[in-house]
This record gives C-alpha cells, structure tokens and sequence, in this order.
C-alpha cells in the first residue's frame, strides 16, 4: 500500500509517501480501506518530537489518528463488523491507503453522513464531548468554553447545550461573527482584558487553550466550581483551591461518537472542513494546519 512514512522528527518535509508494507488484521482486528484521514494538532506535534517523552515513534512510523473507510476483512473474533461496512474510529497510523484498527474502537458511521466527511470528526468531537462533560454541566449553570470556535470549542458548546447550561463562548474578537453561529448563548472576546475583567462569577470553564488566559479565568469561577481543560492545569491553580481543576484526556466512546457525528449529520453540530487534499500532500496539509486559522484537512488516500 501507498502511506506517508516518517523516519526521522522534523518538519513537514519528513512526511515522505512510500510503499509499506499492507498491515494484517489479527485477533480482535478489522482491516479498513481508508476513505479519508484527518489533520490533528497530535499529528504534527508527534511528527516533530514534541511528544516523544509519552508518545514515541519507532522508525520508519506511520502517524495519524482519525479515520473513516470501509471494511475489507475482519480478523478472528470479531462479531460486530462485516466487509462492506462504513465505519470511523479514532485509531493509530492512519495516513495511509489501509489501516488496522481494533474492533473495540471501531464505529459504524450514521447514514446520511458522507463516508469521507466523517473523518474529520472522531477525535475532536469526541475530545469536545468529554470536555463539556467533565465540568458537569446542567440546567442553571454557566459554563464559559474558551476557544469556542475551534473544532473542539464547538463540540464542547454544542454538548453544554445539549446538558442544559447557559454557554458563554470565548472568542477572539475577529472570530466574533463566526462565533454566532455555534449555539452558544453569549459572547466575550478573550483578548479584551475589560471583558475578561468584567465577567460574572462562572459555574465552570472548559478550556482548549490554556496559558495566561487560563489563568484569568480560573479566577472567576465560583468556590465548588470546576476548570475543565485540555491543555492542562492553568500554573496558578494551587490559589484556587476551591475549584476543582480536571485535565481531560480523550478516550474513544463509541455512543458518544455515534451521538455526535448524528449531530453533524443533521445540521445541529457543524465542523468545518477547508481542504481536501490527496495523501501524497500530506507535508502541504502539516505546514498549512500548523499556521493555523484553517478548519479541518482532509487526506484522501
């Protein structure tokens, strides 16, 4: 099979397409033909060695973690897939023409939803999901979703919605008219310190950005109150220590995803994808993402 192979941490420029071997589904495995693989901030930071302490790369590696495809052989064991079925998953190596992927983190992809489309949502609405949960959102409460209109910001308003909470959505303010169409109630632009200064006590923040903002922030929410972020603990926590501070880690849930890839599918949720580009481009799609300001990539094999 054709895949883009990595032997060595750098830039983009390492991202070389070549022939390697076609993996073998074993226990437990399904063998998908891959529709499409998505750009993820993991990919490029993984690919240049920022990950390495807890997220090697053994050379020549494969990258990539989100995929959609189609099922060509299941190997022993595996009851719930068949050949032919549409399927995503947040996996491993997945910038290539074929992938393995265990059974266990496999989903089937709602009809209706574009079979290449799908790919760019297992990793970052899952991610969102999870994020909105951890600060226990509900009827009653505010929470504010910092980086709103990232790709994971948007999962996490669309979710506190869902769970019945008032969503403030924390924006640049050039992103101010984009903001309004992702569901959230208000609006506060994050880097106006007056608005920041301004903002009512919170009943949670969920966080995809982290730094000096997240400092700021963790201030204003309430004694019992939860910071939820994905870029971890703001470094001032320890003077707050009425608010519960949760890292999240994404892990693959397959109702979740199922539930919010529906939300796509019908219009409640929306991902923008900019590019779709041929796998071989892959080093094009690294240098473009890691500029930033640009929806989802798409590779397609």
């Amino acid at each position: 099979m054709k895949a883009i192979v990595v032997h060595e941490y750098g830039g983009p420029e390492v991202l070389k397409y070549e022939e390697y071997p076609d993996p073998v589904p074993g226990r437990g495995e399904v063998l998908v033909r891959i529709a499409a693989a998505s750009v993820n901030p993991i990919d490029y930071k993984r690919r240049a060695g920022l990950t390495k302490d807890f997220y090697p790369m053994q050379f020549p590696s494969l990258i990539g973690v989100d995929i959609s495809g189609t099922v060509v052989k299941v190997g022993p064991g595996v009851e719930d897939f068949s050949d032919g079925n549409r399927v995503f998953a947040m996996a491993d190596n997945t910038y290539a023409e074929l992938c393995v992927v265990k059974a266990e983190v496999l989903a089937d992809i709602p009809e209706g939803l574009d079979l290449v489309e799908a790919a760019a949502l297992p990793l970052v609405t899952v991610t969102g999901n999870q994020l909105a949960s951890a600060t226990g959102a509900k009827a009653s409460q505010t929470v504010f979703v910092v980086g709103a209109v990232g790709n994971v910001g948007r999962s996490a308003v669309f979710t506190a919605k869902h769970l019945g909470a008032t969503v403030i959505a924390g924006v640049l303010k050039r992103q101010m008219d984009e903001a309004k169409s992702i569901g959230a109630d208000q609006f506060i632009a994050t880097d106006d310190d007056a608005a920041i200064a301004n903002l009512a006590p919170l009943d949670a923040v969920a966080d995809t950005v982290g730094g000096k903002l997240a400092e700021k922030l963790i201030a204003k929410v309430k004694p019992g109150g939860v910071f939820a972020s994905v870029a971890g603990a703001p470094p001032n926590a320890a003077k707050y220590p009425s608010v519960k501070v949760v890292p999240v880690f994404s892990h693959f849930d397959r109702d979740t995803l199922q539930f919010m890839a529906e939300a796509v599918r019908d219009g409640k949720l929306t991902i923008p994808i900019s590019l779709r580009l041929p796998l071989s481009e892959a080093a094009k799609a690294h240098a473009l993402a890691e500029k930033g300001g640009i929806g989802k990539i798409l590779l397609v094999p």
